[in-house]
């Protein structure tokens, strides 16, 4: 998986330096993973609170980490590197517009024993700019903006959602656990 390749995203589009724009998900699947990705937010001078550039990364389509242009602020949950109205980052790390930053994700999805029961929640680790704001926390429930009610240990794509922000995505990998 590549921002640079479309054709690895529904509805993927690169921009002409090679840059993934987001509003996309990825055709393949995934459970349990180490994700990489860069990111580039715009500068928006005089727009506020969630118009700073709004996008965010979900995981299984169902967990959100937030993208959003938090510089200067104080960082919670519907803030970059939350999980948005789970968990705030441990630290503010977002830098201002227009410079590439980085999250580094851990995360392993639910488990559910024989009859369906859920036994264990899915977890996320997320490091923002290389430094830890989210250490191993449960995901009890999905993001509210994510839309989806239930919870599975199936895999799952990739969301980099579109929030009428032009926020774009490169140098995405994948390590399946």
């Amino acid at each position: 998986m590549t921002a640079k390749n479309a054709d690895a995203w529904k509805d993927g589009k690169v921009d002409e330096r090679g840059f993934l724009r987001c509003g996309t998900t990825s055709k393949e699947l995934f459970k349990d993973y180490t994700l990489h990705l860069e990111f580039l937010l715009p500068f928006k001078p005089f727009a506020r609170g969630q118009g700073r550039a709004n996008s965010g990364v979900y995981h299984q389509d169902r967990y959100e980490v937030q993208v959003l242009d938090s510089f200067g602020l104080k960082g919670e949950n519907n803030e970059c590197g939350g999980i948005y109205t789970i968990s705030a980052p441990k630290v503010n790390l977002c830098y201002p517009p227009l410079q590439w930053q980085t999250y580094d994700v851990e995360f392993t999805a639910a488990r559910f024993d024989a009859q369906g029961q859920r036994t264990a929640p899915a977890r996320i680790t997320v490091r923002h700019n290389g430094i830890l704001i989210q250490d191993n926390v449960d995901l009890p429930h999905t993001t509210t903006s994510s839309g989806i009610k239930t919870i599975t240990d199936t895999p799952g794509p990739f969301q980099l959602q579109e929030h009428g922000n032009p926020v774009y995505y490169r140098n995405i990998w994948v390590v399946v656990k």
